[in-house]
């Protein structure tokens, strides 16, 4: 057992994680300090022990954020956050750096803003092709070894990637776009992570609230909002994607739980070694979430739900071409 499920098991974490980006960043709209320290209260409350940062989110405002809120059940809980990536304090842009010392420098400053000593995990967000990947492995390597982070994280990464950053030192988790629109790690991240004994962690495992049903063809997308430049969600794509989804939902209906309950619990069949970490500014929302801890499909559902939504089916690439340029995963053909 790796020291990414060991740390979980420590803290009784269930096999959903809260993703906390939504609270600060990527959706353009966010609620008031008050009511996201009070969502992060809640959640802790409920049973969620799994949460999920990144310098990047919100220009570190995230990573304050859960400082604040987390660090009186510090020890009680596993705590996550991502390197190599932040915004540009002058400009604004994203900077891609892997360099080790500014991987070390960033997880110093990580841990000032959370307000702790140490984090679980510390994830490479980025691959930066400037910088062999066994440069920025070591240098989390070494963080681990002086105490400062539990276990080295890899983000958006491919396979090949993987084994070679394992190589120079084990890497507990990689973190991957997951879900029944998002099929991505099955081409060869899911077999290697099983290989390797590395979780996979799967980020926007509700296709950025589409699968919720959210998401409708009205759906105008505020300023900031990611998804405004995502070709998924594009006037020409999102019709047709919404129409792959009536299946799903009629799924859900017949198993009498929602459309987001039957995603992430696709997703846990996926492997045990496969962990969801989806994200909400909604107290209703993370609980309907985390109650997926109970839900098992059977075979057959999962057989079905496999043939459905498939890359050939879906219209549109996950990312933007601009965005796609970061992207070390792997990509289906038609992608």
């Amino acid at each position: 057992m790796s020291a990414f499920f060991e740390r979980l098991n420590d803290v009784s974490s269930p096999r959903i994680g809260l993703g906390c980006m939504n609270l600060s960043h990527g959706y353009g709209q966010y609620v008031p300090e008050t009511e996201a320290l009070r969502v992060l209260e809640e959640a802790f409350e409920m049973g969620y022990r799994h949460f999920d940062t990144a310098t990047l989110y919100g220009g570190t405002a995230n990573e304050r954020l859960l400082g604040f809120a987390l660090k009186k059940i510090r020890h009680q809980l596993f705590l996550a956050s991502k390197c190599g990536m932040a915004l540009d304090a002058e400009t604004g842009k994203r900077v891609i750096d892997g360099r080790p010392g500014t991987l070390r420098r960033q997880c110093e400053e990580s841990l000032t803003r959370l307000e702790t000593d140490y984090l679980d995990i510390y994830y490479l967000h980025r691959l930066d092709r400037s910088v062999p990947i066994e440069e920025s492995v070591g240098a989390l390597g070494r963080l681990v070894e002086e105490g400062k982070i539990g276990s080295v994280g890899l983000s958006e990464v491919s396979a090949e990637t993987l084994r070679r950053g394992n190589a120079e030192y084990p890497v507990a988790a990689v973190q991957s776009e997951y879900s029944l629109w998002t099929r991505n790690p099955d081409i060869a991240l899911k077999e290697v992570c099983l290989e390797l004994n590395t979780a996979l962690v799967a980020f926007s495992p509700l296709g950025r609230g589409f699968l919720t049903g959210a998401v409708e063809e009205s759906t105008q997308f505020s300023t900031g909002d990611m998804r405004a430049v995502m070709p998924r969600f594009s006037e020409e794509n999102l019709s047709h994607n919404l129409s792959l989804l009536k299946d799903i939902k009629a799924i859900a209906r017949r198993l009498e739980i929602s459309p987001a309950q039957l995603a992430l619990a696709w997703l846990k069949a996926q492997g045990s070694h496969v962990i969801p970490i989806p994200g909400s500014c909604s107290v209703a929302h993370i609980r309907e979430n985390l109650r997926a801890e109970t839900i098992t499909l059977d075979e057959a559902t999962v057989a079905q739900l496999n043939g459905m939504m498939l890359p050939n089916q879906v219209a549109g690439a996950r990312y933007s071409d601009a965005q796609q340029v970061d992207i070390d995963t792997e990509n289906f053909p038609e992608q």
